[in-house]
């Protein structure tokens, strides 16, 4: 249900915004198909949701935090407690977009059951709208059954970063025309078990353009094709935070290279003991 806040501007950390805004809904995003480009970015804490809420349409709370956040290899060691801490902020931080959280490795493969306690524990205790699971015609009967009892799903199809170790790696799929077949029919299989969008990751543009000519809910792409119905990319990556990124990335800003010479310039003031000034002390009484 959508809810429309009005907040108190009094604080300046503590308020993600000073204009009452009205969540997104999943039927809102479902109506965006064929229409206006949905904007999606990955969040993981509250101050980056404030920043980023007014101009998504939906955050996701991305396993990827994996990597930006814990520096670990992978998004394989990644914990529901993890997701279940950082999608609370999200949402804390955010008033209009739609928060989809990830479902962790090894969190909903096993059985519909597990996945349905996994999805369910992540949306009482963040209280974002929706999950994300990965995998194609294997999982459509896991997201028919979490739609079914009112949990609504994001696919994500392609190249899916949680099979990183029967993938082989992170390269581009759907080379091949019977790589090319599955993608298309793993779409379509969980578009048909009430997938409400589906997220296209790494692969060559026609097979993006084919599943969303084909599948009634939007498409999601991340290296797949501006044909899509959204785009999503790590904020992170496109902010500039590492040096190496994946080719489908666009860097909007070197904030890396920023906040390493902000640090300089702090360092170096510390060092001359110019900082802290007067206008940084308390001075005494008279």
């Amino acid at each position: 249900m959508s809810t429309t806040y009005t907040l108190d501007t009094a604080t300046s950390r503590a308020t993600p915004t000073p204009v009452p805004m009205k969540r997104m809904t999943v039927p809102a995003i479902v109506r965006r198909k064929g229409g206006e480009p949905l904007v999606m970015l990955t969040a993981y804490t509250a101050r980056t949701a404030q920043l980023l809420d007014p101009h998504c349409d939906m955050l996701l709370v991305g396993d990827s935090l994996a990597q930006v956040i814990y520096g670990l290899p992978s998004t394989v060691p990644v914990t529901l407690e993890m997701m279940a801490a950082h999608g609370a902020a999200v949402v804390r931080g955010s008033y209009h977009a739609l928060v989809v959280i990830d479902m962790p490795f090894g969190s909903y493969e096993a059985s519909p059951e597990q996945a349905f306690a996994s999805a369910a524990r992540l949306l009482k205790e963040t209280g974002a709208a929706a999950v994300k699971l990965e995998g194609g015609e294997a999982m459509a009967p896991t997201v028919r059954f979490l739609v079914e009892r009112g949990i609504p799903v994001m696919g994500h199809v392609g190249l899916t970063p949680q099979a990183v170790n029967v993938l082989g790696g992170y390269g581009a799929r759907g080379r091949t025309p019977e790589e090319a077949a599955k993608i298309v029919a793993d779409a379509r299989a969980v578009a048909e078990a009430g997938a409400f969008a589906i997220v296209i990751e790494g692969v060559v543009e026609p097979i993006a353009v084919a599943i969303t000519q084909t599948v009634a809910c939007p498409t999601i792409g991340i290296g797949a094709s501006a044909q899509c119905d959204g785009q999503v990319l790590v904020v992170d990556d496109m902010l500039g935070m590492f040096e190496r990124t994946a080719r489908f990335v666009k860097r909007y800003d070197d904030l890396g290279g920023r906040i390493a010479a902000a640090a300089e310039a702090y360092a170096g003031e510390v060092k001359a003991r110019a900082f802290p000034g007067s206008e940084q002390l308390y001075p005494a009484r008279d």
